[in-house]
């Protein structure tokens, strides 16, 4: 039995699909109930939905063989995981977003506000750039309106948001899209079922 953590909402719905069409179905996981586990003896899975954010943290522990998360989680919280296959869905990009009429002269410590926090010490210590970061959960477009932050630290999939807000990317980061990624003990006792499953998810999204 292969253990699938899937995240919940449209992203995950859409990973299913893809499973199913590998052959790797779970019919009941479509009925309309509030079960979060199901399972297919016959095809050798049970999946699970659980919070996207926390995919990487069933997988690492082993509570999970495998799973699917966006590469901004593996980015941001480098778990120990394998990475297997990048499955082309959830597609947008980590970059840097600040007001249109913004310049950074280096001059002072730059103010970033951001949830991804590791991402942008990174991005900025790469770039010798001294940051003061601004941990965040939310409505970060706002921290640089109001004075806050200098710039931003975030996800952005079409800019409709940040446009709204007149912000405008600046830089961007790293491409980010869903990705399958597998425990490393699980990976070493299941190879053969792991890597049939994932050359059949392969050969669907080409």
């Amino acid at each position: 039995m292969i253990n699938v953590a899937l995240p919940k909402g449209r992203l995950g719905e859409k990973i299913y699909d893809i499973f199913e069409a590998a052959g790797y179905e779970c019919p009941s996981i479509k009925e309309p109930n509030r079960k979060l586990i199901f399972e297919n003896e016959e095809k050798g899975v049970r999946y699970f939905w659980v919070k996207p954010s926390d995919v990487s943290i069933y997988v690492e522990r082993g509570a999970a063989d495998i799973g699917v998360c966006g590469k901004d989680i593996l980015a941001e919280y480098e778990p120990s995981v394998y990475e297997l296959l990048d499955l082309k869905k959830g597609v947008c990009r980590m970059a840097v977003a600040a007001k249109k009429d913004f310049y950074d002269d280096g001059r002072n410590t730059l103010k970033v506000a951001t949830k991804f926090v590791n991402c942008a010490k990174k991005y900025y210590a790469s770039k010798c750039r001294d940051i003061d970061v601004i941990h965040l959960n939310g409505s970060i477009e706002i921290a640089p309106i109001l004075g806050l932050s200098d710039v931003i630290v975030d996800i952005v999939e079409t800019g409709a948001t940040l446009k709204e807000n007149d912000l405008e990317v600046v830089e961007e980061i790293f491409p980010i899209s869903a990705r399958l990624i597998a425990n490393k003990s699980s990976f070493k006792f299941k190879t053969e079922e792991i890597e049939t499953l994932m050359q059949k998810v392969s050969a669907l999204i080409g």
